[in-house]
């Protein structure tokens, strides 16, 4: 039983320690962010990886999503179908999945590869060499990427939006036979400038998380090749499970009376 309790405490501590550690590495970078100098062509580089050249695999989920909600939806509804599923892909698109999605998304395509590369420049001995060279990794190495996560996830989830409803358009006027003007009049209607705005809000902190984790797992990573394993999996994993707890907090805020 005492080695049960012994063992509880030392997670609990070393949980304790890990969310002091990010706290701090998160103040610091933020700090950095906003602290001369700039690297503005490592952020427009990390701007395009981020944001341009993950718009196919962004736009094949949104497409595909929006394509099986209207088809969904249609086994739902036998009153007015085109007003309910023109209503339920619309809402669900810009409310949750079209920021949740992209998170997951770009988390499994940019959270990985940032932490892989990071870590690998630790256990490399690259980032001393930046401290050698006087260069402040944060600026150089983290606040690139946490600067362009944070603009370039809400431009996902708005082009993840737009084809998302799309999807459900095609598949609700060219397979489901519903009235294609009957169709947009109600997404146009129903849809409000808070759905759209919650959205984004969540894109942004998503876009933050994304990079502040991967960077943080990257920076503190250790034990070669191994370390940078481990780093990349605890990044995609936390940073998927943020996603979904910063989801709920965010949609709670805006919809909760």
């Amino acid at each position: 039983m005492i080695h049960l309790f012994s063992y509880v405490g030392c997670v609990f501590i070393g949980f304790l320690e890990c969310i002091g550690q990010i706290t701090i590495f998160t103040i610091i970078s933020i700090y950095h962010c906003f602290s001369p100098p700039i690297y503005y062509r490592l952020i427009g580089r990390q701007l395009l990886e981020i944001g341009y050249f993950s718009l196919p695999v962004v736009g094949l989920t949104a497409l595909f999503t929006g394509m099986v909600l209207a088809l969904q939806s249609h086994d739902g509804f036998t009153f007015q179908a085109e007003n309910m599923v023109a209503t339920v892909v619309s809402l669900s698109i810009t409310r949750e999945l079209g920021p949740v999605l992209t998170g997951l998304m770009v988390a499994g395509r940019i959270g990985g590869s940032i932490a892989a590369e990071i870590s690998t420049m630790r256990v490399t001995e690259q980032i001393e060499a930046i401290i050698t060279l006087y260069t402040n990794p944060y600026k150089y190495l983290v606040v690139p990427r946490l600067i362009a996560g944070t603009l370039m996830l809400p431009c996902l989830v708005l082009v993840a939006d737009i084809i998302g409803i799309f999807g459900g358009f095609l598949v609700g006027s060219y397979q489901l036979n519903y009235n294609s003007t009957t169709y947009i009049r109600s997404t146009l209607e129903l849809l409000k400038p808070i759905d759209i705005l919650s959205g984004l809000t969540k894109a942004s902190v998503f876009g933050f998380v994304i990079s502040l984790i991967s960077c943080y797992t990257g920076y503190n990573s250790n034990g070669g090749a191994h370390g940078v394993g481990k780093a990349t999996t605890n990044a995609v994993v936390l940073i998927s499970i943020l996603i979904l707890t910063f989801n709920y907090i965010i949609t709670a805020l805006f919809f909760s009376k």
